[in-house]
């Protein structure tokens, strides 16, 4: 059985300084070594899950394979590791404290005074030593949300110090602050940082490495005066400079010795443990910065203000035009401001386009628009989740002449309700009839596009969504060229759909987003953008 390190991811000075990314970077370097590796990330927030924020103010709900909403950093776990996520990985202070008032109604405390310490921070230690429990893992890396001093992280910080105490070099805090760049003074400053480390003192925590973000590199002598002044090793101090692609990071990191420093630091002898072999993604990174040829795709959405509302299928886009040595050109579309007057103007120089998924009836229009525009002038399409729903509904109004086609989300008194939540959707849902979460198997027709895609017959794709395509019209579709491709193993459930006589117009009912990575990308985008590319 592994003996399973720990190693924390704090914040300081501000926030999104990108401790996800550092988390996920470090975990990526600890994994190319050869280690088992699990990323978990700890959210401050009163929410149970993410599943009900909105985009606006979260950015995207991320789906692990267990059915789990969850926060976007675990996409990036998943892109940076290669490794699934589960509801594990993913813990907020609402399910902490919901978790602990349940025991207390249970009468689990035998009418003790519950509080905070020790009730709240022995749930939350439990919730982190759970991954490492099963022996599955050499290494579990915990970000902790938010900003050292904020009032919501006070319970993790001090769960954090109880396990330095318990675990001792099993046990490891990287503090990640910001050193900021003073023009008038031409000068970086490290009083934020040496506050920030202070902040992390007061509460019983001392960092063991400290990652500078910087827009400057730091020199020698600061990192010396960091290192002296927050009770550092100067080895342990280092910088992550700003840089244009997350993807630069790990190998930015690896520079810093930051996995050799955090081995160092736990007991391992570096002499007997294998360098990190970054080949394969050495390679995507350079194809993703040599890349000159531009391929154009635009995203058809109601959150475009918000890119981070996207996140997963930006990321996908980028493995995939990376994979196809094209730069990415994304251009994000309002979906609400689409009209028939200016979808021209708008879309005849893209050489692709993703209409994006979303929920309620806002922006529909403009989506309809898009997808007739793509369909007859036939532009490579991919439509997701809402994408498909909203392909099959244009589909049914503008070539099987239903001209009151549509949802019943959207207007349940519709004859042609084209989208709706079917029965056989009822059988296999996991949430009580609320929404269809996570993986499920899919299984594809042969000779589709989907299956030369997939180049396999059966797939498992993850999911979000109630609403589903409405078998009653199977035929009428396949009859018109409109091919029900991919069907759901337990059910009749239609999973993809692919027009037979244009170049590449996809609708996919899963989140294909949710499962690429940096080496090994999905198929689908790759297969889209392949053909965004093609004259």
């Amino acid at each position: 059985m592994k003996d399973t390190k720990y190693i924390f991811v704090t914040g300081g000075v501000t926030s999104s300084l990108g401790k996800g990314i550092i988390a996920a970077s470090l975990g990526k370097l600890l994994q190319a070594r050869g280690f088992k590796v699990t990323n978990q990330k700890l959210d401050p927030y009163i929410n149970v899950d993410p599943g009900t924020l909105n985009p606006y103010e979260h950015g995207e709900c991320y789906v692990t394979v267990d059915g789990h909403e969850a926060d976007l950093d675990l996409g990036h776990y998943e892109r940076f590791l290669g490794v699934e996520t589960h509801k594990a990985n993913n813990v907020t202070t609402g399910r902490i404290y919901q978790n602990v008032i349940n025991k207390e109604r249970r009468g689990d405390f035998l009418g003790k005074t519950v509080q905070i310490i020790p009730h709240i921070t022995d749930e939350i230690k439990r919730n982190i030593k759970q991954l490492g429990s099963k022996g599955d893992f050499d290494f579990v890396i915990t970000e902790i949300g938010g900003t050292v001093g904020d009032i919501e992280s006070l319970p993790y910080i001090e769960s954090v110090r109880q396990l330095k105490w318990e675990l001792g070099n099993k046990c490891l805090i990287v503090h990640l602050t910001y050193v900021p760049y003073l023009a008038a003074a031409k000068e970086l400053k490290t009083k934020p940082t040496q506050h920030s480390v202070k902040a992390l003192q007061e509460q019983g925590v001392q960092a063991d490495i400290l990652v500078l973000r910087t827009e400057h590199n730091i020199s020698a002598d600061i990192r010396k005066k960091v290192a002296l002044f927050c009770n550092v090793e100067q080895s342990a101090v280092m910088q992550s400079i700003d840089v244009p692609t997350i993807y630069r990071v790990p190998l930015n990191m690896q520079d810093e010795k930051l996995d050799e420093v955090v081995l160092t630091k736990m007991g391992f002898d570096l002499e007997k443990t294998p360098k990190a072999d970054m080949e394969k993604w050495t390679a995507f990174v350079e194809k993703l910065e040599n890349a000159k040829e531009e391929v154009h795709i635009a995203i058809i959405g109601k959150y475009v203000q918000l890119p981070d509302a996207y996140k997963s299928i930006i990321e996908s886009l980028l493995h995939a035009s990376a994979y196809n040595n094209k730069k990415l050109k994304l251009e994000l579309i309002l979906s609400d401001k689409l009209s028939e007057e200016n979808v021209e103007k708008k879309l005849q120089k893209v050489n692709g386009i993703v209409v994006a998924p979303g929920f309620g009836q806002r922006g529909m229009d403009g989506k309809f628009v898009a997808l007739k525009y793509a369909r007859e002038n036939n532009i490579p399409c991919l439509g997701i989740c809402m994408g498909m729903q909203t392909m099959s509904i244009e589909f049914a109004r503008n070539v099987l002449n239903y001209t009151d086609a549509n949802s019943t989300e959207i207007d349940p008194s519709t004859t042609h309700n084209i989208v709706d939540i079917m029965d056989e959707q009822k059988d296999i849902l996991d949430l009580g009839g609320s929404m269809r979460l996570g993986a499920y198997k899919c299984k594809l027709k042969k000779g589709s596009k989907a299956f030369d895609i997939y180049k396999k017959e059966n797939i498992s794709e993850r999911h979000r969504h109630r609403y589903e395509f409405n078998n009653a019209y199977k035929q009428d579709f396949e009859k018109a060229g409109m091919l029900c491709s991919g069907l759901n193993v337990e059910s009749d459930l239609v999973e993809i759909i692919e027009l037979t006589s244009h170049k590449w117009y996809i609708g996919v009912q899963f989140h294909p987003e949710y499962s690429s990575t940096v080496v090994n990308p999905h198929p689908l985008f790759i297969s889209f953008v392949k053909a965004a590319i093609e004259k």
